[in-house]
Formats: structure tokens, C-alpha cells, sequence
């Protein structure tokens, strides 16, 4: 039985009742009485140590460890928390030729993102592709909103004689990710604890791909491309939560997985794919051959019928819980991924002003294909 801790009313209340009873007579409870005023001290500091005593015991225990409590309990099991990560792409200008970009040069989004290049660029046949990063904020804890599509525009910092300004971001910029949360970093340690290292086990590299900055989900698949092949797939719900939280870039195997030849054994990756391929090559068994994968996108329209008249803010409720039962019971293995249709319901039921719905489409249990998660579509509300 949890040991139910007194509030700051009810250690008062004790206290001048204690008073009470040792001095008879006394009236602790008068509002200008001093031995009413030492009690509601006492009761106070009381309130206070039992505060400290509440905290110890959260960070005394792996599962309920905070902050850098959490970072030492996650450490002994060779757990640490993920860094914020700058993304990286390449930038287009336009100018006259010869003309050079040294690297360095600040670059500037629309939304005042920061970005600099990172090497020197000339300009040839009226155009130059340099490589940037975006600039990590002063406290080194955001990052996921460095990434950006190509196309987006990127404006000089500084002007450059002969060079036109407005640029844009001729790949991808990725690889962007936030400090990862106490959340996050627990879920990872409680792993390492309930699922030790395999030597190569389907939890080491779910372990693997999970450690990598910007990775929030992550399943493996044995055999997934023949024997000796492994697949692994990954979500990044916040760096790339403009995509839904699916990779931006091509499906492949890491660059430093090579042959006898020197050359890679299969298509290299790219992007977020790359970045996951390149952290699980060093860690994993010489012979496995790993491929990075994202997940497909099998889109599920809804159709609910007996709440025609539902608000604005009901539907954007209703939106936001299937797209939360998706994201918790999704799940990618060797066959097709089901998720029970009950939960959406009970999720539904659960908003207020959903009184008397009833899913009309799909009338069953959601299910996609081998390798794929399933996407809410639209949201059609019937009679």
C-alpha cells in the first residue's frame, strides 16, 4: 500500500492539536496566538522534509529517476542521454562564375533558422552547391528544426558581391534532433535492463537504432531481404514530424558495410537512413548484413456516423486520439501489422460530444501491408 503523504492543511490541523492537547488551556488555532504561528512553522518544515523525502524516493528507484539521477542509472547499463544534432544538406546559389562562397558563410531560413556552410564552393556555369549545417542554438538543446525539403529557400548572411542572395536547399537537410526527454531516455534504459545485449539479437538492434539522435521508434525484422539480411525500420516522430515521422531519404545499408573489394555490399542508404545505418554498422555481427528501412504509408480513411453536428474542436479531438492509438499500437514485424479497431473506438469514446458515434468505415480491424504503418486519412463525419 503506497504510503499516503499529509498535505500542508492537515499537518497544521495536527500540529495545533497536539498543542493543544500537551498545553491545555492554549487556543493554537487563534489567528495572532505565537504558539499558533510556531506550529503552522513547524508544519511547514515538516511539509518541506517530506517533500525532499518524496523526491529522494523518485530518484532512488530506475523507473521514476529524473534528470541527471536518470542519466546515472541509465549509465550503468551503457545508456546515455542523445544530444541535440544540427541537420545537414547542401545549398544552391546563383552568380558569376569564379566567384567563391568560403565556408563559414551564414545562411539564413525564412523563419530566422540559422544554417553555415561548411566548405568552400566556386561558382561554375552560373551556379554553385555548397554543403551547410544548421547552427546549434547556445544552450545545445533543440536541433529538429534545422530540418528542412529541398526547395526551401536560404538567404546569404552577408553579402557577396556577384552572388544573388536568395538561395535554396538543393537536397534535404536532416539528421536534426532535439535533446532527447527524460521519457524517452527511460524507455530506452528500461529496455537495456529487460532485454541484455544478444550478441545481435532482434532487441539489440531496435537498442541500436533507438540510441541514435532523432530515432523515436525503431523494430527489427529478421532475414527481411534472404538469409543473413537484416531489416531495420525506423520513426523519427519529432525531427520529422513535418513527414508524418517517416525518414527523409532512400532505403539501403550502411557505407562503411564493404566487401572484399572495398566496395558496399548492397545500395547505400541515405539521409535519415544513412545517419541509422552508420551508428549500428560498428555494433553489429560482422556477418549480418543491415539495412535501414522506412516504414511504407498505408493510408485508413474514417468514416463516423451518428455525430453529424460535431465542432470543430471535437473532430480535431477525435483527429488527434486515432492518430495516438496508430502511433501506440502500430507495430512493424515479418507480416502484416493489425491494429484492433476496439482501441480507436475506445479512444473516440472517450472525448466529450461523441455520445452515439459508430465507425462505419473501416468496419473491421485496420490492416497493412508487410512493412508498413497505417496513416490516418480523412475524417468523414455521416448522418
Amino acid at each position: 500500500m503506497p504510503y499516503s503523504r499529509k498535505t500542508l492543511t492537515q499537518l497544521r490541523q495536527q500540529v495545533a492539536q497536539d498543542i493543544a492537547s500537551a498545553l491545555p488551556g492554549s487556543d493554537p488555532l487563534l489567528r495572532v496566538s505565537n504558539l499558533g504561528i510556531l506550529g503552522a512553522v513547524q508544519a511547514a518544515l515538516a511539509h518541506l522534509h517530506n517533500g525532499y523525502l518524496d523526491y529522494i524516493a523518485q530518484q532512488a528507484v530506475p523507473g521514476t529517476a529524473t534528470a541527471e539521477y536518470l542519466e546515472q542509472w541509465a549509465a550503468i547499463k551503457g545508456i546515455f542521454r542523445k544530444p541535440a544534432a544540427r541537420a545537414s544538406g547542401t545549398a544552391a546559389f546563383s552568380g558569376t562564375n569564379g566567384v567563391e562562397i568560403p565556408s563559414g558563410t551564414p545562411l539564413v531560413r525564412g523563419d530566422g533558422q540559422k544554417y553555415a556552410t561548411t566548405a568552400d564552393g566556386t561558382i561554375a556555369s552560373g551556379t554553385v552547391t555548397v554543403p551547410a549545417t544548421a547552427v546549434a542554438d547556445p544552450a545545445g538543446l533543440v536541433g529538429a528544426g534545422g530540418d528542412c525539403d529541398a526547395g526551401t529557400v536560404l538567404t546569404l548572411g552577408t553579402t557577396i558581391a556577384n552572388v544573388n542572395s536568395n538561395g535554396v536547399a538543393a537536397t534535404n537537410f536532416v539528421g536534426g534532433a532535439d535533446l532527447e526527454t527524460d521519457d524517452s531516455l527511460r524507455a530506452r534504459m528500461l529496455l537495456a535492463f529487460q532485454s541484455p545485449a544478444h550478441g545481435g539479437s532482434q532487441a539489440d538492434y531496435v537498442a541500436w537504432a533507438l540510441a541514435v539522435p532523432g530515432v523515436t521508434r525503431a523494430w527489427c525484422v529478421p532475414n527481411a531481404f534472404g538469409s543473413g539480411t537484416v531489416g531495420v525500420y525506423v520513426m523519427l516522430d519529432s525531427a520529422e514530424a513535418a513527414h508524418g515521422g517517416f525518414p527523409q531519404g532512400t532505403n539501403g545499408v550502411s557505407h562503411l558495410d564493404v566487401g572484399p573489394a572495398g566496395t558496399p555490399r548492397d545500395t547505400v542508404a541515405t539521409g535519415d537512413q544513412l545517419t541509422v545505418a552508420d551508428a549500428i554498422w560498428p555494433q553489429q555481427p560482422v556477418t549480418a548484413l543491415a539495412y535501414v528501412l522506412a516504414p511504407g504509408q498505408s493510408t485508413v480513411n474514417f468514416t463516423i456516423d451518428g455525430i453529424p453536428g460535431a465542432s470543430s474542436a471535437t473532430k480535431a479531438a477525435i483527429a488527434a486520439a486515432i492518430d495516438s492509438v496508430l502511433l501506440q499500437y502500430a507495430q512493424i514485424t515479418g507480416t502484416s501489422t493489425t491494429v484492433d479497431i476496439s482501441y480507436v473506438n475506445s479512444a473516440i469514446a472517450a472525448i466529450a460530444g461523441t455520445s452515439g458515434f459508430v465507425i462505419s468505415s473501416p468496419a473491421g480491424n485496420i490492416v497493412t501491408a508487410r512493412g508498413a504503418l497505417p496513416v490516418r486519412g480523412t475524417v468523414t463525419y455521416g448522418a
